[in-house]
């Protein structure tokens, strides 16, 4: 991946950003020597994020098919994030012996 430092993005402007995309599909943004910022065509972002929500409906199946799930009301749902999040909070006892 090309890397474009940000001092050629503020001197260069968009079109130095226009001229890596051109060839490759994205391009990495140093500041100060460190990697910051990576930049993308819309379309590699689009295709990227379809990936993702692929990744995720497969991931889903795979735990609906192992059984991997809670079916409950909206109630009983928040009942059961309340009872964890007070778990987390409550104190925990130390056993000495």
């Amino acid at each position: 991946m090309t890397q474009l430092t940000a001092n050629d993005l503020k001197t260069k402007g968009i079109s130095a950003i226009e001229v890596i995309l051109a060839n490759q599909p994205e391009a990495m943004i140093s500041v100060r020597g460190k990697e910051r910022f990576v930049v993308m065509d819309v379309a590699q972002y689009h295709y990227l994020r379809e990936c993702e929500l692929d990744a995720a409906l497969a991931q889903s199946r795979a735990d609906i098919a192992a059984g991997r799930f809670v079916a409950e009301t909206a109630d009983q749902h928040m009942a059961r994030l309340e009872g964890m999040l007070a778990a987390e909070a409550a104190p925990k006892k130390i056993r000495v012996k």
